[in-house]
């Protein structure tokens, strides 16, 4: 919680911040323990064996084995410590439980844009519930920012063209700080704001307050106007890759290997859809750059997240994953049409400007 007083060490209110805090100080007692006595055994030394006339000659001295061995030893073993212990911190921040509560972050200068997956937005504020896991999926508009929440002990830096992923859990209801912990421009001071922890209850209350569309609604929406249905329908005229089931499905590629389909894999398809082409596919898509914000990209992700594998006719077998934004080459066999649920308005492919009958929406 936001604190006018001095302390030590922020408010401990996240389930990172005891383990952080925890090794900070040992880290702390074996630098201040190593320093202190280094520097004391070198003016007692200094003292003890300083030349006390031109013609003192010290006697010769021979190596002690078991002393070598020992500053050798506990130092390692110190260091081991401090190796193992951090990994295992690394690890755990690095692993989000698969129940976590999605949220999207945007940095732009200089503010932190926030979206949660009802389509509730933020400026500079993210409201969370306390105890239960919050996983955020954070990318830029322009530079590279830093989202930085010291009562959580948690940073990530938040890089333009590319996703990072950050997850807490907080601990206690409260007001905490945000910053943005990396040089950004001329306003970095002021890229600042609020994270605040609320009841299971309050925070059901807060986030049903909206009239915004959710995630998902969003980039169905954005999925026709910007004409993905035109290719990516099982019944098109140009046949795409089918995106059912499409998130976090392994998808081979023309050079063989294998990458899992997730947010970042997904934004490459869109903006640079020939970096990675999928085994049986031919490089026909264009290019969305410059044609969707980063927070539309985020949506239109966030949509295809959704897209669950539709059966067959014989309602046994699902149809292959494969992989977003190529033209399939003509000689691979279409696959069958995916069962319709809502048959939506007509909409024109907006790259080559012709226009498509309806199609079934995924």
């Amino acid at each position: 919680m936001q604190s006018s007083t001095v302390q030590f060490l922020p408010e401990q209110a996240s389930s990172f911040a005891l383990q952080v805090d925890l090794l900070y100080l040992y880290l702390t007692a074996v630098s201040a323990f190593f320093t202190i006595g280094i520097v004391g055994f070198i003016i007692f030394f200094s003292i003890k064996y300083r030349r006390r006339s031109d013609a003192d000659r010290p006697p010769m001295t021979v190596s002690n084995l078991l002393l070598e061995i020992t500053w050798i030893v506990v130092p390692l073993a110190l260091s081991f410590v401090m190796f193992i212990w951090g990994a295992a911190i690394f690890f755990k921040m690095a692993s989000p439980p698969k129940e976590s509560m999605d949220v999207y972050v945007t940095g732009k200068q200089w503010m932190w844009k926030i979206q949660h997956v009802n389509g509730h937005r933020e400026i500079n504020e993210l409201h969370v519930p306390v105890g239960k896991p919050v996983r955020l999926t954070m990318t830029s508009e322009d530079v590279i920012h830093s989202f930085f929440i010291p009562a959580f002990r948690i940073k990530a830096d938040v890089i333009p063209g590319s996703y990072s992923k950050l997850w807490f859990e907080a601990t206690k209801p409260g007001k905490y700080h945000l910053f943005c912990a990396e040089y950004c421009g001329t306003k970095h001071s002021g890229m600042i704001g609020s994270i605040i922890v609320m009841e299971q209850r309050d925070y059901d209350a807060w986030l049903g307050n909206t009239k915004d569309s959710s995630l998902a609604e969003a980039g169905q929406k954005l999925f026709k106007t910007m004409g993905c249905v035109s290719c990516h329908s099982a019944d098109s005229d140009i046949k795409g890759p089918n995106l059912e089931g499409i998130y976090g499905k392994q998808v081979r590629l023309q050079d063989g290997s294998v990458i899992t389909a997730e947010e970042r894999y997904l934004r490459e398809s869109l903006l640079a859809p020939n970096a990675k082409l999928t085994e049986g596919f031919t490089a026909n898509m264009p290019s969305y750059q410059g044609l969707m914000t980063e927070e539309q990209i985020l949506q239109l992700i966030s949509y295809m997240r959704t897209l669950t594998p539709v059966t067959t006719n014989t309602g046994l077998k699902t149809l292959p994953t494969t992989a977003l934004g190529q033209t399939p080459k003509p000689e691979v066999t279409p696959v069958q049409t995916p069962k319709p649920v809502t048959t939506p308005t007509a909409t024109e492919n907006k790259l080559s400007g012709s226009p498509k009958k309806s199609e079934p929406a995924k």
